[in-house]
């Protein structure tokens, strides 16, 4: 079946209608496995009346047991409210899920590792409120789904960062659900595309806050940092009140000395990285070469694997410094201890950009993301880690974002300390060959994010290389091959956000940062999707809370130089990571194998055009890409990037086709429950 959600999770109220909604979630197939899998009522209840009637996808072959240690990947977990109804059913394929209850107040956490039953005591017992809870869950590393149950409110939240987020609609029987995953909740509630979403998906990237605009209609995203919060209905009433969202993050401020932020962002590190990996046997570390999965590969190692498997794929372009690291770091990390194996894919093995199309239906992302058409290539090198018996992958990803530093960032330094401001942009001004008036003129311009917004996407060819950035994100160019219709859609999009919008933060630079942040969160999902395709989990340690806090709590002049690369990371990573690797400068780049696959894929993307279903939608014209398609080097195609249109036909075709079956039908099945946590 294409488009399988293998992992997900669900909040339902309590009552009739949201048990039955329970039977009705999609009943995937485990990976590698042929059946549907059972409802495990792995849970701490507040009754011992010994049965529970809960709720089990068609084709459970077999009644489930609760005591947690049973559940294995495939199988359902149910955590019941007090009445013995589902309240949280989770599928969690790779993920735990550990939950705790004490009298009324409930915790359940859903992330890379399992959270001992003394921890969520600690965690729950003497928190009054929403605050007091957050308070105490800064002690863990930033990773986790959380559902509450504090003061008669359910409430949810997902990550700051964005890597965790949080979905809900409005079913017309059992009222609000929620979900991390949007097409759960299009299942359950049959809402249909909406073609305004659709379309803004064709754009290379969203800004905030149209980044949060679901793919289907009725569903809607809860804001990264921002909780939801459920209430119950009062006494004699019918209905609850309906969701609202309540904020739960601020970034901190800017004031810690290089020193100091180093310590705390490798402490954070350190952290994200045991949770992922801590006491595995086998794991893996994609080693690119660059600074970020060599940090990542010497923090795995210093986690005492018994086997650690670093995989490289060679470089195509003979000028490419990735390889000569990569060899580098492995040299510097051998001992005669260690079980230690590096892999190099030649570079020929390793597909073009646009290979293998079709099989993106293998994985209903949240949203069509740009990174699709790199998916060959991704599994590829997941496949390759998988076949090492690695039971966990760690990437580098997101150290970009976080460490590379934006030039935005000079607009927040300049309120306050102009003088560094200047001297810092004219360094980096005169590496990337801004003109002086132009950058004086941006730097000045002081248009508010509503005004930024409203034009952020135009007709006009995009920005050259040598226009200076510094205001509230990147303008965009509409594609030509958009439609007249499409083009409307967009910038009603746009101009409606802007009427509203509020920035992140403040600060441009602050604002930019931390969008960027998200957004690159949100494009690792479809790595995190080809994992579970392969039966392998993948992990951005980077892209954990307590990275992105450390990092932000940085001064920026010392976080971000234009006479140093990544100092934050390399202060961070000093005496984790041998010097000699601390000192690389340089970053690969891959534009040549993107390309040179508009050439090797053409026929490919002829038949993608061929019958577009965007073009069903009246959103491209599907002539003008299938004489693009014929035409792989033409000057369109190096002034626009397609990459963000074949996402969006691929993931159309797969949210079409998710759930061919009719829907399941509602059966039950008895779970005894416990009253001890989940572990």
């Amino acid at each position: 079946m294409p488009g399988l959600l293998r992992d997900y999770f669900v909040v339902l109220p309590d009552s009739v209608a949201g048990h039955t909604v329970a039977g009705q979630l999609p009943a995937p197939e485990a990976t590698g496995a042929g059946t549907a899998p059972t409802m495990t009522g792995a849970a701490s209840a507040p009754t011992a009346t010994g049965a529970v009637s809960a709720p089990t996808p068609t084709g459970a072959t077999s009644a489930p047991t609760a005591t947690g240690a049973g559940a294995g990947v495939g199988d359902v977990v149910t955590v019941p409210h007090p009445s013995g109804r589902p309240w949280v059913l989770a599928r969690p394929l790779f993920r735990k899920v550990s939950h705790l209850r004490r009298g009324d107040d409930a915790l359940v956490l859903i992330g890379p590792d399992r959270v001992p039953e003394a921890v969520l005591a600690g965690l729950l017992e003497g928190a009054r409120d929403r605050a007091g809870l957050e308070r105490r869950l800064a002690r863990l590393p930033g990773l986790h789904h959380v559902v509450a149950y504090l003061s008669g409110e359910t409430w949810i939240r997902g990550t700051a960062s964005g890597l965790r987020r949080i979905y809900h609609a409005r079913h017309p029987q059992a009222g609000t659900i929620a979900s991390d995953r949007p097409a759960v909740l299009a299942h359950l509630t049959g809402a249909p595309l909406d073609d305004g979403a659709l379309a803004l998906r064709m754009l290379d990237f969203l800004p905030h806050p149209l980044s949060r605009r679901a793919l289907w209609r009725g569903v809607h995203e809860t804001g990264a940092g921002y909780g939801l919060a459920l209430p119950v209905a009062a006494p004699g009433t019918a209905a609850a009140p309906g969701p609202h969202e309540y904020r739960w993050w601020e970034p901190p401020p800017p004031e810690l000395p290089l020193a100091e932020g180093a310590r705390r962002v490798g402490e954070a590190v350190a952290a994200s990285v045991r949770a992922h990996v801590g006491g595995l046997d086998r794991i893996s570390c994609e080693l690119s070469g660059g600074l970020d999965s060599t940090a990542l590969t010497f923090a795995a190692r210093a986690t005492g694997p018994a086997a650690l498997s670093l995989l490289t794929v060679a470089a195509r372009d003979r000028y490419s410094e990735d390889e000569t690291w990569a060899r580098k770091a492995v040299e510097e990390a051998h001992d005669p201890t260690d079980a230690l194996a590096h892999h190099i894919i030649p570079a020929d093995q390793a597909p073009y950009f646009y290979a293998d199309l079709t099989a993106t239906s293998a994985e209903l992302n949240d949203e069509p993301l740009p990174v699709a058409p790199g998916r060959a290539r991704a599994h590829l090198l997941l496949s390759r880690a998988h076949a090492t018996g690695s039971r966990y992958h760690l990437t580098g990803y997101g150290g970009d974002e976080l460490f590379l530093g934006l030039p935005h960032a000079y607009q927040d330094l300049f309120h306050g300390n102009p003088l560094t401001a200047w001297n810092h942009l004219s360094g980096l001004r005169h590496q990337l060959g801004w003109p002086l008036l132009p950058t004086l003129k941006a730097l000045l311009n002081r248009s508010t994010f509503p005004q930024w917004l409203a034009g952020a996407v135009t007709t006009e060819p995009q920005p050259v290389t040598r226009t200076p950035l510094l205001s509230w994100g990147v303008r965009q160019s509409l594609r030509p091959w958009f439609t007249d219709h499409a083009r409307t859609l967009i910038t009603e999009e746009f101009r409606t956000a802007a009427e509203r919008a509020e920035p992140i933060d403040r600060w441009r630079g602050r604002h930019v940062d931390i969008d960027a942040v998200r957004m690159g969160a949100r494009h690792f999902q479809a790595m995190e999707d080809i994992g579970m395709t392969i039966g392998l989990p993948v992990a951005a340690p980077f892209y954990d809370d307590r990275v992105l806090e450390a990092t932000l709590a940085v001064r920026l002049p010392e976080r971000i130089s234009p006479w140093r690369y990544k100092p934050l990371l390399v202060e961070a990573m000093r005496g984790v990571v041998p010097d000699a690797l601390l000192a690389r400068t340089t970053k690969d780049h891959m534009s040549s194998d993107e390309h040179q696959g508009l050439r090797e894929h053409a026929p490919e993307l002829a038949d993608l055009w061929t019958g577009s279903r965007l073009a069903e939608h009246g959103l491209v014209d599907a002539r003008h890409l299938l004489r693009l398609a014929a035409e792989p080097f033409s000057p369109v195609l190096v002034e626009h990037s397609i990459s963000s249109t074949v996402a969006g036909e691929t993931w159309l075709r797969t949210a079409e086709n998710a759930w061919p079956t009719p829907q399941l039908t509602p059966t039950t099945t008895t779970v005894t429950t416990t009253s001890e946590a989940l572990q």
